[in-house]
């Protein structure tokens, strides 16, 4: 590996040597001193160098000096250097109260000096030029609290015995409806992209897994250009074995989320104010749980009219719920449950004492929906009949359908929109802010 001290780490260094490396962020070029801004994954350094603007021939040193700050007046914004130099600490600096004095200064790979986005350019235009979007700090750390919260994630399921399982995303058939399914030729026959990993990870159940997870790519051919909406994402997803009902679900919901929030308030709660410009909060378990019903009527009082046939919420009825929650229990987070049977899919597990409800959730975060669960119906002959109720054909159903042939548990799970549930937490205003790169209906490219 190349010598250099990561920017991070050098508040912790004793003045001395030293060796850095990255990307000129900003050159101010003065008569008699140069600064120059270096950035690296971990954050930025000033770089000082005194000026040497001429040089008598045979003086070595001279001409070295002059060599190195013609080299930095020539540097270009996002040219990669590699300098060595000296580290002193100085609380004058309001850069980390440290700067590197320059010692020797290589360019590794010079930048074209115009830049093709800046910071007023348009959010497709950041997208099409997104390995030069990513390089700022707000972006850098979108990622850094991504991590952290996915391994937060996979750490409370390994802790509790969970097996992860990574499924296939070719699939013969539709994993839940043929809505929004990816077509595309597959040797003699037809493949489909998965929508969800929910038949496979239902599957584990009567493999006796227990307790399952994934963090994998999902597909939807959602022709939506909404704030909220992607074509391709990464889905969270887990299934459980052993419910009474879709309420043990949402309270391993609950506590999974808690513990991501936790651990990224843990590591990066006051970067995130200084960046983002508000406080990060942990939410607080149990999380408000109001049915369908009661939430229609929240919106109904608030004055606002849902106006959708099948009486689900729309994002505006959304939002008022989360409003609601907010005011009333100072919750970011709410459950709204049991929802109508005509607008769930026919695997979602009925109520025992009406069959119109199921035993089913939506989490919403921040005025906006994140994930659905439910418990799921393990009984075949009930399964076979609510997929006739919704005009589905059990034979088309048959490799499904044999998951409950030889015995399965009473079991239910969740799917979580990972970019979804960051956009909201870190109250960006589109879903493409926080995707590496992002897949819509008219972006397949970078």
């Amino acid at each position: 590996m190349i010598e250099r001290t990561r920017i991070a780490d050098l508040a912790a260094l004793p003045d001395g040597p030293v060796a850095v490396a990255g990307w000129v962020e900003t050159v101010r070029d003065q008569k008699k001193v140069q600064f120059v801004v270096l950035r690296d994954e971990t954050g930025a350094a000033q770089l000082v160098n005194p000026a040497t603007r001429e040089a008598e021939d045979g003086d070595d040193d001279a001409q070295a000096r002059l060599a190195i700050t013609n080299e930095i007046s020539g540097l270009a914004h996002g040219t990669f250097v590699h300098v060595r130099g000296t580290l002193k600490h100085d609380e004058r600096v309001k850069l980390g109260g440290l700067e590197v004095k320059v010692g020797s200064l290589e360019v590794v790979s010079a930048a074209i000096p115009e830049t093709p986005i800046a910071d007023d350019s348009s959010l497709d235009k950041r997208l099409d030029w997104r390995f030069l979007d990513l390089r700022n700090r707000k972006q850098n750390l979108i990622f850094r609290i991504q991590t952290t919260l996915e391994h937060a994630f996979r750490t409370y399921w390994v802790e509790r015995d969970y097996i992860e399982i990574h499924t296939p995303k070719l699939m013969a058939s539709a994993s839940e409806s043929r809505a929004e399914l990816f077509q595309l030729e597959y040797f003699e026959t037809t493949a489909y992209l998965a929508q969800s990993p929910q038949n496979f990870k239902q599957m584990a159940q009567p493999a006796g897994f227990g307790a399952v997870f994934e963090i994998a790519d999902a597909f939807r051919a959602d022709p939506s250009f909404t704030s909220r909406h992607a074509t391709e994402f990464t889905s969270v997803d887990a299934e459980i074995s052993w419910v009474e009902s879709h309420a043990d679900v949402m309270a391993m919901h609950e506590e999974l989320l808690v513990a991501g929030f936790t651990a990224v308030k843990a590591k990066y709660g006051k970067e995130i104010e200084e960046v983002f410009g508000f406080e990060f909060v942990v939410p607080t378990a149990p999380f408000p749980r109001v049915t369908l019903a009661e939430a229609r009527k929240i919106v109904a009082d608030s004055g606002y009219e849902v106006v959708r046939a099948d009486g689900d919420l729309d994002p505006e009825g959304e939002r008022r719920v989360s409003a609601w929650a907010k005011e009333t229990h100072g919750s970011e987070f709410v459950f709204v449950t049991d929802y109508d049977a005509s607008i769930r899919p026919y695997y979602h597990m009925r109520h025992a004492d009406d069959p119109t409800l199921t035993n089913s959730y939506d989490l919403l975060f921040n005025g906006a929906e994140i994930s659905t669960g439910a418990q799921r119906e393990h009984r075949v002959d009930v399964l076979e009949a609510q997929a006739v109720e919704k005009g589905l054909d059990p034979e088309e159903l048959g490799w499904y359908l044999d998951f409950f042939r030889y015995g399965v548990p009473p079991h239910g799970g969740f799917g979580m929109g990972l970019a979804r549930v960051l956009m909201l937490a870190l109250h960006e205003p589109s879903i493409r802010e926080v995707t590496y790169l992002f897949r819509g209906p008219t972006r397949l490219t970078p």
